[in-house]
């Protein structure tokens, strides 16, 4: 993209939002189980996960959603250490077998990149991938 037509939105920083219909028990998911530090948000009722290299993801309260595609994916060195850890942790991951994807012991491998998926309680669809 030339500069010319590059928006000033090309630059910015961005963060996934995602729903939780518990805002409590997603809090404890994502500091107590996954580790993350947690810092409430400015609106009522949400709260944001720090996460690597500066980004975040801010969650917030509302009616259960359903969405059966990745919603946010953490990008990581080692993707078995990283299930390895994770697991230890409660986290179970998801396998998949149908056309274009196939998971083994929870693992895609498509290209030159492995990735894993799991459901957070809130029914989130989070992947982990190692590029």
């Amino acid at each position: 993209m030339s500069p010319s037509t590059a928006s000033r939105i090309t630059t910015a920083t961005v963060y996934p939002v995602l729903p939780a219909e518990d805002i409590d028990r997603a809090r404890r998911f994502y500091h107590e189980t996954l580790g993350f530090e947690i810092e409430d948000a400015p609106q009522t009722g949400s709260f944001l996960v720090h996460a690597g290299n500066g980004s975040r993801i801010l969650v917030y309260e509302r009616a259960r959603t359903k969405a059966e595609h990745t919603v946010a994916t953490f990008i990581v060195d080692d993707l078995p250490a990283a299930m390895e850890d994770m697991r230890s942790r409660g986290v179970t991951f998801e396998e998949y077998d149908m056309p274009g994807l196939k998971t083994h012991e929870g693992i895609a491998e498509m290209g030159g990149e492995r990735s894993a998926w799991f459901v957070d309680p809130e029914g989130n669809v989070i992947a982990v991938a190692e590029m």
